[in-house]
């Protein structure tokens, strides 16, 4: 249970996660608070589920650095790349924005299970705030070759906030963009626009994450159009795998356990 609703656990096998120490590809400014990082994986990048996750951390520090959780951002399997965006907010997220072309990372990944888009669905909308979105970015690549209508609803704080514009255009889908600084961002507005949007024709189901508001938005949408509800959740996390038990969601029942982010999410279904 979270505010939002119910978070029910997905059906379905998660991939086999690999460890590597993988090479920096690429590692440069994306906007003004995050950054892009590209890492060379043939096995990873083939393997990775929309809405999975790696595992990360720099190698050869003087200082140990705790692996972080990083949404894949894009993968591209033909050239064995993948792509992570991240904000620079602390000390590990400091020193992977002090690597450059050819430093080693340490990976595990691909981990969680991911976004299911199921048969027969004609219409999908994306619903997320800031670096929220990249959960999201490859469910557009999967749906990219197919005759899915993607619509994405991206919000920040001002413009330079908004990411995954260009990749979500390159896929096919239709951006909406929404900040905080003209005001568009505010959840009734937003409501409102899709509500008038999609009331006569409205997608079968809704994806979200990186915002608790945003959220609660997608569930009530969820119910008002009968679109099945999946929300990718965030967690600090220490091994990603499931062994440290330190991202539970939610309430155990007392007899078992409450999901745990990283072995039974990040990606969740959402009743309200």
């Amino acid at each position: 249970m979270t505010a939002a609703g119910v978070l029910d656990v997905l059906a379905g096998d998660r991939s086999r996660p690999r460890c590597e120490q993988v090479s920096v590809v690429v590692n440069r400014e994306l906007s003004d608070r995050y950054r892009l990082l590209r890492f060379r994986s043939a096995a990873i990048s083939e393997r990775a589920r929309a809405g999975q996750f790696v595992m990360l951390g720099p190698l050869g520090r003087s200082a140990p650095v705790l692996p972080r959780p990083m949404a894949i951002y894009t993968r591209d399997a033909d050239a064995g790349v993948v792509d992570i965006v991240y904000g620079v907010v602390g000390y590990g997220t400091r020193a992977l924005a002090e690597m450059t072309e050819g430093d080693l990372l340490a990976v595990t990944g691909p981990l969680g299970r991911g976004f299911v888009i199921e048969e027969g669905v004609e219409r999908v909308l994306l619903v997320g705030r800031g670096v929220g979105i990249c959960a999201m970015t490859t469910v557009a690549q999967d749906l990219a070759p197919t005759s899915v209508q993607v619509t994405a609803v991206l919000s920040g704080r001002n413009r330079e906030s908004v990411l995954g514009q260009d990749v979500l255009r390159d896929c096919g889908a239709d951006v909406l963009n929404v900040t905080d600084a003209n005001g568009s961002s505010a959840v009734d507005a937003v409501r409102e626009r899709l509500v008038r949007r999609f009331d006569d024709d409205p997608p079968q189901q809704i994806l979200t994450s990186g915002s608790e508001r945003l959220t609660r938005l997608a569930a009530d949408l969820g119910a008002r159009w009968n679109a099945r509800t999946l929300v990718s959740v965030e967690a600090h996390m220490a091994c990603g795998l499931g062994y440290c038990h330190g991202c539970a969601v939610g309430n155990g029942d007392g007899a078992t356990e409450a999901p745990l982010v990283c072995r039974d999410g990040p990606v969740f279904g959402l009743r309200v």
